[in-house]
């Protein structure tokens, strides 16, 4: 199967600092409230935040069990921290992410970049590929926006209130 690629960055700026924020992406506790999940629907978080560990979130939602995966590449405390994502269950494409804190005079500035693999079938037009590529972009924006809202609340009030869709 073929693949094309296309890259989401979001840049989200919070009233909180670097440690706090680094800590909610490393710390499977915090983890469950908000990464690829929620507290209520959470049935696994679990994490080996080094070079070479792995992630796993388990989400129970409507009878079915949602689960990414993922591998540390690159773990800089405080600054920066890259890593893989699949969702086994949807696609065998493994895509990249990469998580840069820059500290603020108030907070912590927060740039997020995922590397989206888009499969496509043999035989789609450019045009096929070109809406494909669109639609993942756009659903993987849509879904990373309800989760840095989460996220937000996490490392701003330290619960989490708002449900994701």
């Amino acid at each position: 199967m073929n693949t094309s690629t296309t890259t989401l960055t979001m840049t989200r700026q919070f009233s909180a600092s670097a440690d706090s924020l680094f800590d909610a992406w490393m710390n499977p506790e915090k983890m469950k409230k908000w990464f690829f999940t929620m507290e209520q629907t959470n049935q696994v978080a679990n994490n080996e935040p080094h070079v070479g560990g792995t992630w796993e979130i388990v989400d129970h939602r409507d009878g079915t069990d949602y689960r990414a995966i993922g591998e540390y590449i690159e773990v800089e405390p405080l600054n920066k921290i890259v890593l893989t994502v699949k969702m086994p269950q949807f696609s065998d494409s493994e895509d990249r992410m990469t998580v840069d804190f820059i500290p603020l005079e108030q907070g912590c500035e927060m740039v997020f970049t995922h590397v989206i693999f888009v499969p496509h079938e043999e035989g789609w037009t450019k045009e096929d590929i070109d809406k494909s590529v669109q639609e993942y972009h756009d659903q993987t924006e849509h879904g990373w926006g309800l989760m840095f809202d989460n996220l937000k609340q996490l490392v701003e009030t330290g619960k989490v209130d708002g449900p994701q869709e």
